[in-house]
C-alpha cells in the first residue's frame, strides 16, 4: 500500500516547535527577559525538573532558546530567546491577548447544574 504524504503546512511546522503542554508556557515566561532554571520551575506550575530540562533542550535544539552558563560559584544557568526565538514574540503576544479575551468564566453553583 502506497503511503501518501500530506503537503507541507506552515502551521504544523510551528506547532511542532512550540506546541505541547509545556513549551508555550515556558516561552511565555522567557518572552520579556532571560530566566534562570529554578525561576522557570517556579513560574511553570506542575512541571517536573526533568520535563523542564527536556523541553528547554528541545527548544535549544530548534534554535529558539539559548542556554548560558555563568561562571560563578555556585554556577547558574540562564535561558533566553535567540534571534529566531524573538521572532515568536508576535505569536506569543497574540496568544496572550486571545487568552485574556477568552478567559473561562467561573460558573456559579446554579449555572453548573
Amino acid at each position: 500500500m502506497a503511503e501518501t504524504k500530506a503537503p507541507w503546512c506552515p502551521v504544523t511546522a510551528t506547532v511542532e516547535v512550540i506546541g505541547g503542554r509545556w513549551k508555550p508556557t515556558i516561552l511565555f515566561q522567557l518572552k520579556d527577559r532571560p530566566r534562570r532554571f529554578n525561576e522557570l520551575r517556579r513560574l511553570v506550575p506542575g512541571i517536573t525538573q526533568r520535563m523542564l530540562t527536556l523541553q528547554l533542550r528541545a527548544l535549544e535544539q530548534d534554535g529558539i532558546v539559548s542556554r548560558k552558563v555563568h561562571d560563578t560559584i555556585p554556577p547558574h544557568v540562564e535561558y533566553s530567546f535567540t534571534k529566531k526565538g524573538l521572532s515568536l514574540g508576535p505569536i506569543l503576544d497574540a496568544m496572550e491577548e486571545w487568552g485574556d479575551a477568552n478567559r473561562p468564566r467561573k460558573r456559579g453553583r446554579a449555572e453548573a447544574r
